[in-house]
């Protein structure tokens, strides 16, 4: 069985091959137009207030900007992801695992302090 995210992969594997566009498809190219677009992203939200930023949804211009903004993150990451032969969600996890072991709820809850590097 596959999962959404390998679906995506694979769509995207296929549209850049019926363009021949792996040839630009590069780790270098595809981590810049990453960034590229979390820029766009972030100027999506860059004036508003925390308020208007955590309202943005309701209006639903900016809304679907922000979908849109967001699917380039996500397009770009999960074709990064392929090209370089990571497992999106295995990663993930693994990060998640380590944020457990390092912020540990009792000792990190309502904190935003960084914790030491682990040993």
């Amino acid at each position: 069985m596959t999962t959404a995210l390998e679906d995506l992969a694979d769509r995207l594997r296929d549209f850049a091959a019926a363009r021949d566009w792996e040839q630009f498809h590069t780790p270098k190219n595809l981590a810049m137009a990453l960034a590229g677009e979390v820029g766009e992203l972030l100027a999506e939200l860059q004036w508003l207030t925390p308020e208007e930023s955590a309202r943005v949804m309701r209006d639903p211009e900016a809304a679907g900007r922000m979908r849109s903004e967001l699917a380039d993150v996500a397009v770009y990451l999960v074709r990064l992801a392929d090209v370089l032969g990571v497992d999106l969600i295995e990663a993930a996890h693994a990060k998640l695992d380590e944020g457990e072991r390092r912020y540990d709820a009792d000792t990190y809850r309502g904190s935003a302090r960084k914790a030491p590097p682990l040993q």
